[in-house]
């Protein structure tokens, strides 16, 4: 049955202390007081750096067992290395623990800076190295060099299943029927991306999945959403499940602490009810 994996991009905000968490409630404990009134967390302080095996196995189990983790992909290989020659920065990447999610590992998510325009051959060579199986991944985990150090490295996975892929781009040349066409190619999902209108929105499918990124209605990552368009995004979320695609939901409207109360808000639109068992 496709799913409503609706969450929050990173869930350590120093203002959601007091709101939606309750207060008192210890550090430790907020990633689970989260998941479980989600369905899904994104985690982005692997873009920032390299994460260690113990860091993705203490997520995985703070969490519900259906509770899917996203990882977001590393800015070196994205921003800095501009996606060229980024096989062993891949290997890195997988290596530092990504595997340690188990069946609970999410799609991948690959953001790209404003300034990194299309560019078919780069992106083809992108594509052609993400693996595709947890498998494949910690075969390619096990070319990581001395920047993970064997000790705070994981090469093994306890479960082959399919790894997805999603590509957050924000530059107007990948609103193209060429990027698109490439995109689908590879099974590669389009971010359909809400900024404020600071990039393009991108609605056309790529992949057998869909990967929404709420980033804040009227300010960037800022201003939460109106009841109205929560219900238009509820409206368009049931549709793609009706098709019978996963749908993936993150809101990094963060700033303000709207997040996690608007995601909640729609998982309810969805009439998804989690029974938190409390911490």
């Amino acid at each position: 049955m496709p799913r409503a994996l609706v969450g929050v991009s990173g869930w350590r905000y120093p203002s959601w202390r007091g709101d939606f968490y309750p207060r008192g409630l210890p550090q430790r404990l907020e990633l689970t007081y989260a998941a479980e009134r989600m369905t899904s967390i994104e985690v982005n302080g692997s873009f920032y750096s390299l994460q260690r095996p113990s860091s993705y196995a203490a997520w995985r189990a703070a969490a519900p067992a259906d509770v899917v983790f996203a990882v977001k992909g590393g800015r070196y290989i994205t921003h800095l290395k501009a996606l060229r020659d980024v096989e062993t920065p891949l290997a890195n990447f997988f290596a530092s623990g990504v595997l340690a999610l188990g069946r609970q590992v999410g799609p991948l998510l690959w953001q790209l800076p404003e300034r990194l325009h299309f560019d078919h051959e780069r992106l083809a060579a992108f594509f052609d190295l993400l693996p595709r199986t947890t498998g494949a991944a910690a075969a390619l985990a096990a070319q990581h060099d001395d920047k993970v150090k064997e000790d705070r490295s994981l090469t093994e996975t306890e479960v082959d299943v399919p790894l997805r892929h999603a590509l957050e781009p924000r530059h107007e040349s990948f609103d193209s029927d060429e990027a698109r066409a490439l995109c689908a190619e590879h099974g590669v999902a389009v971010v359909v991306a809400d900024s404020a209108g600071k990039w393009p929105v991108m609605h056309d499918a790529t992949s057998d999945f869909r990967y929404v990124r709420l980033h804040g209605e009227t300010e960037l990552y800022a201003s939460g959403y109106t009841d109205e368009s929560l219900d238009r995004w509820a409206q368009t979320c049931s549709g793609w499940l009706d098709e019978g695609h996963d749908v993936h939901v993150y809101f990094d409207n963060d700033a303000k602490g709207h997040a996690p109360h608007d995601a909640v808000r729609l998982l309810a639109r969805l009439g998804i009810e989690r029974d938190p068992a409390g911490p």
